[in-house]
């Protein structure tokens, strides 16, 4: 997703703390997602909007559902739900967003990916080859991201011995030196395009991608 420009306009309204927008920017189009208790995949996914004023945090899913957060008094990360109960926010995503705790113990990601593009999937280029995945525990979920990295968003997952269309591949960035690659596949029985590093993947036995 082309979402660097709206990244870095966001960022620049964020202050040294990461949360808090100046005064005429304090909402901002991002995407929800939110994970019950332990769960790796998201049980609801939306483009939403955040808002932050004087620690009050506001987050309205387009599915109409509002969170609310209040700050406790001089501690930073700590709030409270509509009914009192505690919220934390966590880290993980850096500059990309932000984790929120629930009271349950369900997680809200707050994405800054404002993409117009976001559940639209590319056009398939001619003739893409199909692959595996594979994993050495049969059990293992395989996270399907939105970009080449680690620390992007996961919108899905693929399971070992799921067919793959390969539509391009790019080196790893995630280390220095890696012989890795994160290729974008689509899902042969789903449509679902997203990337999948290199090593969860068994690639034609032509060797062709």
């Amino acid at each position: 997703m082309q979402v660097r420009s709206i990244l870095t306009a966001t960022i620049t309204a964020l202050t040294s703390v990461g949360i808090a927008f100046a005064a005429k920017a304090d909402t901002v189009a991002a995407h929800c997602d939110i994970y019950a208790p332990g769960d790796s995949y998201p049980s609801l996914s939306h483009n939403c909007t955040f808002s932050q004023r004087q620690g009050f945090i506001d987050v309205r899913l387009d599915s109409g559902r509002v969170f609310d957060f209040s700050p406790v008094g001089d501690r930073p990360g700590n709030f409270v739900d509509e009914n009192g109960k505690a919220v934390y926010r966590q880290a993980g995503l850096g500059t990309h967003g932000q984790i929120f705790l629930l009271p349950d113990g369900a997680k809200l990601y707050v994405y800054w990916d404002t993409s117009s593009s976001y559940g639209q999937p590319p056009a398939l280029v001619a003739n893409p080859r199909v692959a595996t995945l594979t994993t050495r525990d049969a059990r293992t979920q395989i996270n399907l991201r939105t970009a080449p990295t680690v620390y992007s968003r996961a919108n899905g997952y693929g399971l070992p011995k799921d067919e793959v269309h390969i539509l391009e591949c790019v080196i790893d960035q995630d280390t220095v030196g890696s012989e890795l690659n994160w290729c974008r596949v689509r899902f042969l029985q789903s449509g679902a395009i997203g990337w999948i590093r290199s090593d969860f993947i068994i690639f034609p036995s032509d060797g062709s991608l």
